[in-house]
């Protein structure tokens, strides 16, 4: 069974998903209202108070007393959707990376760039897998589910910009 929240975080409102599970709340997704967010299914099921770990680790994410999440994930993707996920939880707070290094960090090569672009943009739990934290080779800001902004502004919170 599905069940999604919502909260609202500087960036706006945050839409979340997830199964319930006997350990607790496994996410499925957070994305940032908007036109790349997640719709909310008639079948799911509203259920804030399964949400309360996961909206207080974001809470302390967002007041600059959290770095790096602790939490169950329900999310699906192929295996090098996976690699790549897996390789983005290894960056650091405060720190950016380029596609170019997260596709040598997980041994695909130079070519694979935009392949890497393409699971990082299918990241379906924005925030607390730190998406935000790949740029461009040069440095530049590049596409972002919650748009640029909210990319700017979560890389100025961990003091990354």
């Amino acid at each position: 069974m599905t069940v999604h929240a919502t909260t609202t975080s500087p960036l706006g409102e945050l839409i979340l998903t997830g199964a319930v599970r006997p350990t607790g709340i496994a996410l499925r997704s957070v994305s940032i209202a908007g036109p790349k967010s997640v719709v909310v299914q008639p079948e799911w099921v509203e259920d804030r108070d399964a949400f309360t770990p996961v909206i207080e680790q974001l809470d302390d994410y967002f007041a600059g007393r959290r770095t790096r999440f602790e939490l169950d994930y329900a999310v699906e993707g192929s295996e090098f959707r996976r690699r790549v996920w897996r390789a983005l939880d290894d960056i650091p707070y405060g720190h950016t990376v380029s596609y170019g290094e997260i596709a040598a960090r997980i041994g695909a090569p130079r070519a694979a760039v935009r392949a890497v672009g393409a699971a990082i943009g299918a990241n379906p739990v924005l925030i607390v897998r730190p998406c935000h934290r790949v740029v461009g080779a040069d440095g530049r800001l590049t596409g972002y589910a919650g748009g640029l902004d909210s990319k700017r502004r979560l890389l100025e919170l961990e003091h990354a910009a």
